[in-house]
């Protein structure tokens, strides 16, 4: 566990933080001391997930953002320097996905994805570097992938290329930024326990099962287990390291285990 002083003052945006993984990731900041910004489409979620953290003693900006609409994202990256003069971190979080088989996806479908996760990713990336870069350098950018960004995984096309694009800019932006102290890495679940993904993705208790069986830890991540391991890279402790991608997925990836998707009932 980091020293809860680790991002005192610091201030920290999460795409997609109202609920699931991002939440648990803004949690963690804040808990080590940051100024939270949370983003969304759904102002529902950001209301609910404001009003958990103030309980828990945290505070936390709400910006309603479309990420795939530049002109959104700029505005959200102004209202956060408006509110606290500056940012320090942040974390592409913002995702849609489901399940489809290649030559059942539409267009539209496929268009969605690519949209939330490569084109936001970068508006976001773009937004955060320019603050950065004219601040005068330094800051950390880390973005959410998925294990099978190698490999991967039947019925996730879409989602699988926009994060291996994901992955491609994380290493060319290390690169560019590099030279104004910026680090910029990601992280790669496995299966993780979030309800609104275990709705969408695995419709019963026999996908649960198969995904399980393919992780040599028995097991699946935990939010807070992603959330420890974006502060880590966010951190000065990990000042050394960018352009990497940290995988947590119990071991699945390396086994072979995949997400259980587009089985014998096409699920």
């Amino acid at each position: 566990m980091l020293p809860s002083s680790t991002f005192r003052d610091q201030v920290v945006i999460v795409t997609g933080g109202g609920t699931g993984i991002g939440l648990a990731i803004a949690r963690r900041f804040g808990e080590l001391g940051a100024h939270l910004v949370l983003a969304s489409r759904s102002a529902a979620h950001l209301d609910e997930a404001a009003e958990g953290l103030r309980a828990a003693g945290l505070s936390a900006l709400t910006v309603p953002t479309d990420v795939r609409d530049p002109a959104q994202v700029d505005a959200m990256v102004a209202r956060a320097v408006e509110a606290f003069g500056r940012i320090d971190v942040l974390v592409n979080n913002a995702a849609g996905n489901f399940i489809c088989r290649a030559e059942d996806l539409s267009p539209n479908g496929w268009n969605a994805v690519i949209s939330i996760v490569l084109n936001g990713s970068f508006y976001c990336s773009r937004a955060v570097g320019r603050h950065l870069i004219a601040r005068g350098g330094g800051g950390a950018i880390v973005s959410i992938l998925a294990n099978y960004v190698w490999t991967g995984s039947p019925g996730t096309i879409h989602s699988a290329a926009a994060k291996a694009g994901v992955m491609s800019m994380t290493q060319t932006l290390a690169v560019e930024w590099a030279r104004h102290g910026i680090r910029v890495n990601a992280v790669a679940p496995g299966p993780v326990e979030s309800p609104g993904a275990a709705r969408q993705l695995w419709p019963n208790q026999q996908a649960v099962q198969r995904i399980t069986d393919g992780v040599p830890l028995g097991r699946w991540g935990r939010p807070g287990e992603v959330a420890d391991a974006v502060t880590y890279l966010a951190s000065p402790y990990a000042g050394f390291i960018t352009g990497e991608v940290l995988t947590i997925d119990g071991g699945a990836w390396m086994s072979g285990g995949d997400y259980g998707f587009l089985g014998e009932d096409g699920k």
